[in-house]
């Protein structure tokens, strides 16, 4: 009798593995927009000015107004021609994907604005924590980002470049790896 239960256990077990395997392949494959890339991903603004709609025409009204270029957003969601995007401070809308980019930018801590004075990120010369400090960047402030190794981001700052920490930036996933 202990061994049919076993065996029963075993079974269903073997089931539950197979149908959670079924659900990550699933959720692998769904997480690939339209377009063939992947949803959710970071990219730039492209333009100046950007308006950000509350949905995927010109029809829709502007609920916001972007007017630097290099800010980085996360796509979350595609439309024919139209992203959905959000910012680092969570605000959501809808862009024409022509005012996109991919060149990878990032905010440094945004989290951390308004948290009081001598509060920075640290870029580094070399990607590891014990490394030179060759600058402190205030928190919210929009770094180029040219490489993530899943744990540091070669970032440029005001002409100086260097290696942050890939945990102290909006801008690239935790892990994320990318040249």
């Amino acid at each position: 009798m202990r061994h049919l239960v076993l065996r029963l256990s075993l079974a269903a077990l073997a089931g539950l593995l197979v149908s959670v395997a079924g659900v990550q392949f699933a959720h692998a494959q769904a997480a690939k927009g339209p377009s063939g890339l992947p949803l959710p991903r970071f990219v730039s603004l492209k333009a100046k000015s950007v308006n950000l709609r509350v949905g995927p025409s010109v029809d829709y009204a502007v609920a916001w107004r972007y007017l630097k270029s290099g800010v980085p957003v996360e796509i979350i969601q595609e439309y024919d021609n139209w992203r959905r995007i959000r910012d680092a401070d969570g605000t959501e809308g809808w862009v024409n994907q022509a005012l996109l980019s991919g060149e990878r930018t990032a905010v440094t801590a945004p989290w951390m604005r308004g948290k009081g004075e001598g509060i920075f990120v640290n870029m580094r010369r070399e990607a590891m924590s014990n490394s030179t400090v060759i600058a402190k960047i205030q928190p919210g402030v929009v770094i180029k980002v040219g490489e993530c190794n899943g744990d540091w981001c070669r970032a440029e700052a005001d002409g100086t470049a260097g290696w942050v920490s890939q945990n102290e930036i909006w801008g690239a996933y935790p892990g994320e790896a990318f040249k």
